[in-house]
């Protein structure tokens, strides 16, 4: 035994001198594993690159680091409205809103009224973004999401049709690329709404590969304007064109190559960007497409051999070839805010509709929102809204501070769209009939429908989580892989391995740290992870498990990386629970950051407490379902005994906290109105939305009444056989036995006639088209819950 003991000191004894010794490390350690580093690693193309190295790393590197720290979290200072932001979203926002009737839009005009492109125009809806030396409304990422939120909970095209150019369009890649002449041209026209943009990438046979789109472009000389001229013979065979139909200028994505040498000695000069005249000569704009009966504009585009000269490159010939990197740094920003914004919206709405419809509801003598099995999606409505609205602020926030969140944009992008369809779903199942009769009185439908919209546009959600999530922040956020990478493909070795020597044995510390990190806090239930600021005292917890699941995720990452290697590309579900798990730390940390820097409300806590046990429950599923099928089952079973020892630490949220959740939706209060604050609440009470808020407000101001009723029916005091006796006409009934006094009876009836338009559906005449605005609707009763 002895002589064991003394071999293994003298084996660490030896290793710990090769580490140490930099040369003895470098011949024996690094030079191998540098060979082998590079012979295992893919290679790399240039838009792979480009698409790794866009935007920035920003809070989600915190999360990968193993050592998220609460201070930090607190310390990002999320901007606010300003007071001209704040007039604009009370003032131009609702008006706009008011100007868009939802069946109009979808069944009868299939457009957007004049009136509302008009004013869309004059008032610079399109020039967000743009500065105000151009014209533009210089508004802040989070104002620009604040407005698409409003906008998209009163009507899709509404929402789309302004958000296309405040996101990736021509607009923003003037402001980061465009020539001084470009910028001065078409900036203050895009402001005015003179010029409508559309930004053409998709391609038939590259849809989510856009980087492999087949238009192409060849640079040649022709005559242009009179004299020739230096350009380019484009092709091109684009849909789903946002705005399309209706652009004037049309940003153009495509190969662009140079077989003569015109421009230099490249011959593949690379994914380039155009801004072209729609009436330039070749330019094809198609016909519609009707995504889900949205009713923004949206199309197709082609051309063939459309000579374009090379001024109309965006940011000029010397950004040709550069496209690729423009487009990715670009997304990353306005994914961050275009569809989760409108997600957000959707959310919002449904949650004041729906919780107000669950109380003015009855079934069985009973508010439908007092039934345990409504009480449990009203639960999901209201927190996952919290936490999309969360994630909406915190990822816009970091926008307006500079930053271009390639991942967490992806993150957004994926998971709010994921938890709107949640929440429309269960707000459909709520509502039942009256969700699925179409027509002015339903404020749902349209939104169930088209779901899937942002559920596959702006890279289909399948793919974001299975490739981009993990694929780009394993490489990205890690403080070492990335270095790694570019180590083994630098051109110049010795420089190559020295940087490898560097980040190799960084990459070997930070992996050791974290997995004794990890198995400390998963045996001891992450109880001695202090928080290093002050935090509300019943959010410990969580901060505690944030900073233990956050070392899980950074070892799990580290041991599939090395074990699996370059196939862990290809095992793309393992792929995406781990990007699960990042994905839901960063949604927890936006949730704690929101109940945090909005004072620690306390009628918001049961929704904090809810959306963040929901997450934290779905991370620990990700990370069971990464043990259960990693391939290595030895390993798999180790890593599961030292990060799970006493298995999960967060089931689902109770009952008991649901029924809190779902109390908060139903409720009228501060906590209902910030948890639905960007909702957009018509005036008018015959709309379905006005009408529910009414109703709900007559319910509540009648809860005395409706006791009285209830107390005297069981009194006996009713005459038998008085057919007014039933759930429709009791109040009727009670009145005529002397059980109400005239003015509490003509209160009843009042607040009985907003219940009847609530519940109310339209119906249509047999012959009914939808294509008329002759076909006038009327209304029933919905039946369901």
């Amino acid at each position: 035994m002895a002589f064991v003991f003394v071999l293994i000191i003298l084996i660490f004894v030896a290793a710990a001198v090769v580490l140490w010794h930099a040369d003895l490390r470098m011949r024996y350690l690094t030079r191998p594993i540098y060979r082998m580093f590079q012979r295992i690693l893919p290679k790399m193309s240039d838009t792979e690159r480009e698409a790794l190295e866009a935007g920035s790393v920003w809070w989600d590197g915190a999360l990968f680091s193993g050592r998220p720290s609460a201070r930090a979290l607190h310390a990002i200072q999320l901007p606010r409205l300003s007071a001209e932001e704040q007039a604009f979203l009370d003032n131009e926002v609702e008006t706009l809103c008011a100007m868009v009737h939802d069946w109009r839009v979808t069944r009868e005009d299939l457009d957007l009224p004049p009136e509302a492109w008009d004013y869309i125009r004059s008032h610079r809806f399109f020039g967000m973004i743009i500065p105000k030396e151009y014209g533009g409304l210089g508004f802040s990422a989070v104002a620009h999401s604040a407005v698409i939120t409003r906008l998209a909970s009163r009507n899709s095209a509404l929402s789309a049709t302004v958000m296309v150019p405040n996101s990736l369009g021509p607009a923003e890649l003037l402001l980061h690329y465009g020539t001084t002449e470009q910028k001065d041209y078409y900036l203050p026209r895009l402001a005015s709404g003179e010029e409508i943009p559309a930004f053409a990438l998709t391609s038939p046979w590259a849809g989510s590969d856009a980087a492999a789109i087949p238009d192409s472009g060849v640079v040649c000389k022709d005559m242009w304007q009179g004299q020739e001229t230096l350009g380019m013979r484009v092709s091109w065979d684009k849909r789903y064109i946002t705005l399309g139909p209706v652009c004037t200028v049309l940003g153009l994505a495509f190969r662009l190559y140079d077989p003569d040498g015109l421009l230099g000695d490249q011959p593949d000069i690379g994914i380039t960007c155009a801004l072209v005249p729609r009436d330039h000569p070749g330019v094809e704009i198609g016909r519609r497409h009707f995504p889900l009966d949205a009713m923004f504009m949206n199309g197709p585009t082609r051309g063939h051999d459309v000579f374009i000269p090379l001024e109309y490159i965006i940011g000029g010939q010397a950004r040709a070839g550069q496209g690729w990197r423009m487009l990715m740094e670009c997304l990353a920003a306005g994914r961050s805010i275009s569809l989760p914004s409108s997600y957000a919206g959707m959310a919002q709405l449904t949650a004041r509709a729906v919780g107000g419809y669950s109380v003015v509801r009855d079934q069985f003598h009973t508010p439908i929102h007092k039934f345990e099995g409504v009480i449990e999606p009203l639960a999901r409505i209201a927190g996952h809204t919290y936490l999309m609205d969360a994630a909406r602020a915190m990822t816009a926030g970091a926008v307006d501070l500079g930053e271009k969140p390639a991942v967490v944009s992806a993150i957004v992008k994926y998971h709010v769209t994921e938890r709107g369809r949640m929440v429309v779903n269960d707000g459909m199942d709520i509502i039942g009939g009256k969700g699925i009769i179409l027509g002015p009185q339903n404020f749902l439908g349209r939104a169930y429908q088209q779901i899937p919209v942002g559920i596959t546009v702006e890279g289909a959600n399948i793919l974001t989580r299975s490739l981009i999530i993990f694929g780009q922040g394993a490489i990205r956020c890690h403080p070492f892989v990335l270095a790694e990478m570019q180590a083994a493909q630098d051109s110049n070795p010795k420089q190559g391995l020295d940087n490898f020597d560097k980040a190799f044995w960084g990459h070997m510390r930070h992996t050791g740290s974290n997995a004794l990190r990890a198995i400390a806090h998963g045996w001891t239930a992450a109880c001695f992870a202090r928080p290093d600021t002050a935090v509300a005292p019943a959010m410990v917890r969580y901060y505690r498990q944030l900073t233990r699941y956050s070392a899980v995720l950074a070892t799990l990452s580290d041991v599939a990386m090395l074990s699996l290697g370059g196939s862990l590309k290809r095992r793309e579900s393992i792929s995406a629970r781990l990007g699960d798990v990042l994905s839901q730390l960063y949604l927890i940390s936006a949730t704690l950051k929101r109940f945090h820097d909005e004072g620690q409300q306390p009628g918001d806590a049961p929704l904090a407490h809810w959306a963040i046990q929901d997450a934290f429950c779905r991370a620990e599923d990700a990370i069971s379902g990464v043990l259960h099928n990693f391939p290595n089952r030895i390993l798999a079973c180790a890593l599961h005994v030292a990060l799970m020892p006493w298995g999960r630490s967060f089931p689902a949220p109770s009952d008991k906290l649901s029924a809190e959740v779902a109390q908060a939706l139903c409720t009228p209060g501060p906590t209902r109105d910030r948890l639905t604050h960007l909702a957009y609440l018509p005036e008018d009470p015959q709309e379905p939305v006005a009408a529910i808020e009414s109703a709900l407000q007559a319910v509540m101001d009648t809860q005395d009444l409706a006791r009285k009723i209830r107390d005297f029916e069981k009194s006996g005091k009713i005459p038998a056989g008085d057919p007014r006796a039933n759930v429709r006409d009791l109040a009727q009934a009670v009145h005529a036995a002397g059980g109400l006094t005239d003015d509490e009876y003509e209160r009843l009836h009042a607040r009985n006639t907003l219940r009847d338009r609530v519940i109310g559906v339209d119906d249509f005449a047999p012959d009914f088209s939808g294509l008329s605005n002759t076909d006038t609707p009327s209304h029933t009763q919905a039946d369901g819950a």
